[in-house]
């Protein structure tokens, strides 16, 4: 018991913690209204609660066939249709969802045990959605940041976006047929969605999932095909986030439903789903690796996870099991696999199974609510 000692606390004195005899502080009243819930929680980072068990009962997701869309088309301006926890319910246990997530896992075997330098199939679809996003990333550049004191949120980056949607109608055109060129109606929105929200100036992993869902429409409209998936993700994947970075960066984008410390990552969810596809059964790197600096420096341009690893320990300082817990426990499981595996649970959990998230999702002629 370490050394204490009390004042004459009298009868309303409270309990000691060490030896339970009585304090100098009086037991503070009941809360007289215990049904208060205010506006806003206070922002303390305690960690959640059950969603641990949720994911460890969680089924793996697996990969599906994608479900190709046949004439006659019906394109159409999709609209928000989640609102509440019943409807996100009647999404997770649709075939939508279903196929949308298997077309993810899909994505993350396209690049399992494969550096991004790897060779692989580019089709000119595939080589012109990289040209697209190349294009936004020049805008940047030619955007002049405005003055700013706040610690998020430049007013250029409004500019940025607003440009970006004024060519976004140009940009579907480039990759679609005449045969199906009124898809564009239905694809700008995930697309103009991808890059974040311009009145907040935010950005998280609801947008990342909106570019995976433009992706997922470009696909079922048969624009990128199955031998493009790896491509898919070591190319246009990898230059969107080059993208997203550069626009996180310059623009101080602040992060959208970010869980602190709790989160995975202020930003991103994929690129870990599909770095640590990437790093399956490797030799020599294993998940514990993220701590040897060496590894990151000389490793980082050829995986993702260690990509992401290296960009947070730029923008976070301090140490990184404090700044980044949950990274860091993972980086005690004992393989990829398993990480890989329980990152897709966690994906399905944390974010396709989240109202204020899915709340902004799309839906559609081609992601159909069901």
């Amino acid at each position: 018991m370490e050394p204490h000692h009390h004042h004459d606390g009298g009868a309303t004195a409270g309990t000691c913690v060490y030896c339970g005899g009585p304090t100098s502080f009086p037991t503070p009243p009941p809360d007289p209204n215990p049904n208060y819930i205010p506006i806003r929680a206070p922002a303390v980072n305690l960690p959640p609660t059950n969603n641990r068990e949720v994911i460890l009962r969680t089924p793996v997701p697996q990969s599906q066939q994608l479900l190709p869309l046949t004439p006659p088309y019906n394109f159409q301006t999709p609209v928000k249709k989640i609102h509440k926890q019943n409807d996100v319910d009647q999404f997770q246990s649709s075939p939508t969802c279903h196929n949308f997530l298997g077309f993810i896992v899909s994505l993350s075997e396209s690049i399992r045990s494969k550096k991004l330098s790897d060779s692989c199939h580019v089709s000119p679809s595939v080589s012109s959605i990289v040209e697209i996003l190349q294009t936004l990333s020049g805008f940047v550049d030619e955007i002049p940041l405005a003055p700013q004191t706040s610690r998020y949120g430049n007013l250029a980056y409004r500019t940025w976006h607003e440009r970006m949607c004024c060519e976004a109608e140009s940009f579907m055109v480039r990759l679609l047929t005449k045969e199906i060129e009124a898809a564009a109606v239905e694809l700008v929105p995930y697309f103009t969605d991808s890059f974040g929200n311009s009145s907040r100036i935010d950005y998280g992993t609801g947008h990342e999932t909106n570019f995976a869902a433009w992706l997922y429409c470009l696909a079922r409209l048969g624009v990128v095909k199955e031998e493009d998936y790896q491509a898919l993700v070591s190319r246009v994947f990898v230059t969107y986030l080059d993208l997203m970075r550069k626009l996180q960066l310059t623009y101080c984008l602040e992060p959208a439903g970010s869980h602190g410390v709790w989160g995975l990552d202020d930003h991103h969810f994929l690129p870990f789903i599909f770095g640590s596809s990437q790093l399956i059964d490797h030799k020599y790197m294993k998940p514990k690796s993220i701590h040897n600096e060496d590894i990151l420096e000389n490793f980082a341009n050829e995986y993702l996870y260690l990509s992401c690893i290296v960009f947070i320990k730029k923008v976070k300082k301090g140490v990184f099991a404090e700044h980044s817990p949950m990274l860091d426990d993972i980086s005690g499981v004992p393989n990829w696999n398993k990480v890989n595996s329980g990152l897709l649970k966690m994906y399905k959990i944390e974010v396709l199974q989240k109202v204020p998230i899915m709340q902004h999702f799309l839906f559609g002629s081609i992601i159909q609510w069901q």
